[in-house]
Parts: C-alpha cells; sequence; structure tokens
C-alpha cells in the first residue's frame, strides 16, 4: 500500500507515551478508526458509525518522533455497511526511510443518516472487492 496516499499521517509527540516510553496502543487504535471513516467516505459513505473492528495485533513499537501511515482500502461493500483495511506503517524518527510495519486491520461501520438510522449506500453491493 505504500504506493498510495495515506487517508492519515501522524507524527507521534510525547503525550501520546505510555510509561514504557512507547505510543500507546489506544492512541494507534484512535487513528486507525479515523483512517478507516476516511476510506469509507471515500468509498461513497457520507456519515458512519463504527461497527466492528477485527483483531488489531500490534507487530512493532511506535516512538516519539515516528512518523505514522494509516493506509485505506476498501474491502466490502454491503447495502447499508462497509468494510475499510487500514494497514499501519511507521517511517522511524531516526530513518525515514526505515519502515516498519506497525499493524493492521478491518473495521466495518454502517452509513446513517443525522438520526442515527442506517440508510443504504450508493452502490452497495453486499460482496467483497476486487483484490481484496
Amino acid at each position: 500500500m505504500r504506493d498510495r496516499q495515506p487517508a492519515t499521517r501522524v507524527m507521534m509527540m510525547p503525550r501520546d507515551t505510555n510509561p514504557a516510553g512507547t505510543i500507546f496502543g489506544g492512541v494507534i487504535l484512535s487513528y486507525l478508526d479515523q483512517a478507516g471513516a476516511e476510506g469509507a467516505y471515500r468509498g461513497g459513505a457520507h456519515r458512519v458509525v463504527t461497527a466492528a473492528m477485527k483483531e488489531v495485533v500490534f507487530h512493532e513499537p511506535v516512538f516519539v518522533g515516528d512518523l505514522v501511515s494509516f493506509y485505506a482500502e476498501v474491502v466490502r461493500k454491503g447495502r447499508t455497511s462497509i468494510t475499510i483495511r487500514v494497514a499501519v506503517e511507521a517511517s522511524r524518527r531516526w530513518d525515514r526511510n526505515e519502515i516498519a510495519k506497525v499493524t493492521e486491520a478491518e473495521i466495518t461501520y454502517v452509513n446513517v443518516n443525522p438520526e442515527g438510522h442506517p440508510v443504504p449506500l450508493p452502490g452497495g453491493t453486499d460482496r467483497r472487492l476486487e483484490g481484496s
């Protein structure tokens, strides 16, 4: 996914650290959810709520100063839901060319109206998309 533009890119700051000196997993999860929502908007959704996030396994730690990129792609569009795969990579602060795969997840969002009720997605098909 490195050839694509990230949905979100953030430099990690000291406020995001845990007592071990690495970035809190919850901070990464928050950005992961935001990037997934952006992917859902790019996929045609207008207003979304998070319905489910599949297992998230952290493969590498993230450090203060790392530039973290969140790449989002549509995996499936249902009638009212859309599933987005988000891959997370960190460019290390000491060498931006050193890229660490941090984690990835599939997140399902439901397209809702202003009252919070599910509404159909444009072009929703209830199928996995090619290349998924």
